[in-house]
């Protein structure tokens, strides 16, 4: 089978992260579009593909079959709905937007043009993830009691002029990094019944917050901090447990104990397989995903909008419009 041709929107550490990894599979960049046209060329040169400064000659080309949005996820919408008007299928960072009003203008054009669009979570591309909701949706921990979340990086270290954190591109916790328990608990579980979050702001942005989810009969307490370095799921139930000493970031395995002893699944969560299976998708003519569909985009960003409105959080683009968080 042919290669599946992507134009890539953006040239950052994702765009490099990614482009590495799928070059070993199945998968060709052939146009590359930046606003900084020597990092493009930087990018497109390393993978034999044409770099661009202008988007629709990045995009609108027979050749290209998918794209790849991996800029400022401030910019998500507006570049999406280009490459979408233009017919074309796309894989977008999370987050797709910053509201559920970015995300509804997404997916309203995606239903209009018929055309593919995704968000592109990789953790839930992964078998990793997938075995997890087995397990758990077949009864093997028994009814769920308990479900504690650490993910945490020390992104505060990083440079003052980092995209996480800076309020202009949306910067933070939350919407960088909170999103993945925030994610996995929704796959898991569907929509809280109530949620809580206490959160700390410091020049514009929350560096760190915690987040209950209220289910019936239990909670999900997700930690996530830009201050600290920490990664663990643990989900407990009335017949066992499932831990993952790494759930988002390239987690390879998930160990489940409960009556039967211990048994250890080990699969792989990389760019690779959710590019593949988003271009099997593409192929197949879907317009949405059967991985991330537009229901758990959708209930996510409403979860970190009400997090943003217990917090207080409003980004400065939002004042300068008058709009609430």
């Amino acid at each position: 089978m042919e290669p599946f041709k992507w134009a890539y929107i953006g040239s950052g550490n994702i765009a490099r992260t990614t482009a590495a990894n799928i070059s070993k599979g199945n998968h060709k960049i052939v146009s590359v579009f930046s606003r900084n046209l020597e990092k493009a060329k930087a990018l497109a040169y390393q993978y034999g593909a044409k770099a661009f400064s202008d988007f629709d000659s990045a995009v609108n080309s027979d050749e290209v079959d998918g794209v790849y949005i991996a800029t400022p996820h401030t910019s998500h919408v507006d570049y999406a709905v280009r490459a979408m008007e233009l017919g074309k299928p796309v894989l977008c960072e999370k987050p797709v937007g910053v509201s559920l009003k970015d995300v509804d203008t997404l997916i309203a054009a995606a239903q209009k043009q018929q055309v593919y669009f995704c968000e592109a979570m990789w953790t839930w591309f992964s078998d990793v993830a997938l075995t997890v909701k087995k397990w758990v949706q077949s009864g093997e921990i028994g009814d769920v009691q308990h479900v504690e979340i650490h993910y945490a990086f020390p992104g505060i270290l990083m440079s003052k002029n980092s995209r996480v954190l800076t309020p202009e591109t949306a910067g933070g916790a939350l919407l960088d990094i909170g999103i993945y328990p925030i994610t996995y608990c929704y796959n898991l579980f569907g929509v809280p019944e109530a949620l809580h979050c206490r959160g700390t702001l410091k020049n514009g942005i929350d560096i760190k917050e915690l987040v209950t989810l209220d289910y019936k009969g239990f909670s999900c307490k997700l930690h996530m901090s830009l201050c600290s370095l920490k990664e663990s799921c643990m989900i407990v139930g009335t017949k066992g447990k499932i831990s993952l000493p790494s759930f988002f970031h390239m987690a390879s395995k998930a160990i489940l104990y409960n009556d039967n002893g211990k048994q250890v699944f080990r699969g792989k969560t990389d760019y690779l397989t959710e590019f593949t299976r988003a271009a099997e998708e593409i192929r197949a003519g879907k317009t949405q995903s059967q991985y991330i569909p537009f229901a758990a985009t959708r209930a996510c960003m409403k979860i970190m909008d009400e997090c943003r409105r217990q917090m207080h959080l409003v980004y400065p683009f939002e004042t300068e419009k008058g709009e609430n968080a």
